[in-house]
């Protein structure tokens, strides 16, 4: 059973559309990167799959049940928003409590021990923590409740590098322990080519790459030839990005099969390298545009 699955999802707002013909399947028991731009959909397919929202077009399944329809759903997802919204005034004991008191399956002994760990005292206002020991204790609320399925909208985006990481930490921990499936949103592509192993990646309120990051990547190549020379029929599927100079053609392509002109040299991209090129696909009819400077540097 896949763990979060759309099919022709849409999101509309007047004449706009926040998110259209989103399909996706997410197998059970991996770490997702959701990336994208700002107003590229991902807090609308969050909020899509957590309930908060309902589709204009299409359907989503979280889990085998619909969000927002079934208690059961709601019950077995956890879902930290952006900022990690807490109760200020509340000490950290407090905002347990009242997990505890929302949440049927609430594990209050293994919350508290998470919260040892990281040396945050129950005591404590919220409003008197950090910026990284507020997310996680908002981590914490969302993962006390013995969910199979945590989303995640941009958790870290404000925290230090050091904050940052032991949050990460954190949740990958707790990921591995409970046999969780995790959806990240972030702008951060170092953090999620640590943490994890499936990609999926929006623009223009659409989908434009899903898959396991191993599969994405072994699938595309940057390959450096004579300018002019063509590419039809060489195992290419299509072209992502391309540059040029007065004698030399940059690509990045998705292939389909081996690449088998000799004339072009095949180097292998890294998940960055791949993000950055989709973030700046043009729409159609696709034009050439210049690949980033770094990866004409490196071929």
């Amino acid at each position: 059973m896949n763990a979060l699955a759309a099919h022709g999802l849409g999101k509309r707002y007047g004449e706009h559309w926040a998110l259209r013909n989103c399909s996706l399947e997410v197998p059970a028991g991996r770490v997702v990167g959701l990336v994208g731009p700002n107003g590229a959909g991902k807090t609308t397919l969050l909020q899509l799959a957590v309930g908060l929202l309902a589709p204009s077009t299409g359907t989503i399944e979280v889990l085998g049940l619909a969000p927002g329809k079934s208690r059961e759903a709601l019950a077995r997802v956890g879902f930290v928003a952006q900022d990690a919204p807490l109760y200020p005034d509340f000490t950290v004991g407090e905002t347990l409590t009242i997990g505890r008191r929302l949440n049927e399956r609430w594990n209050q002994d293994w919350a508290e021990r998470r919260l040892a760990g990281l040396s945050i005292p129950l005591e404590k206002p919220v409003g008197q923590l950090s910026g990284g020991q507020r997310a996680q204790v908002a981590l914490v609320l969302a993962l006390g409740k013995q969910p199979e399925l945590v989303l995640l909208d941009e958790p870290v985006a404000r925290l230090d590098p050091l904050a940052r990481r032991e949050f990460l930490q954190s949740l990958l921990d707790a990921a591995v322990e409970h046999g969780l499936t995790v959806v990240l949103s972030s702008h951060l592509i170092s953090d999620l080519e640590r943490t994890c192993d499936f990609l999926i990646l929006l623009r223009d309120a659409e989908v434009r790459l899903s898959g396991a990051i191993d599969d994405l990547v072994e699938r595309h190549r940057l390959l450096v030839g004579p300018r002019g020379r063509s590419t039809a029929g060489a195992g290419i599927a299509r072209t992502i990005r391309e540059s040029h100079t007065d004698k030399q053609s940059t690509l990045l392509v998705e292939t389909a099969g081996p690449v088998g002109d000799p004339a072009w040299e095949s180097h292998v991209v890294d998940l960055e390298e791949l993000v950055l090129a989709y973030l700046g696909e043009p729409n159609e009819p696709r034009r050439p545009v210049d690949v980033l400077h770094r990866v004409e540097a490196r071929a």
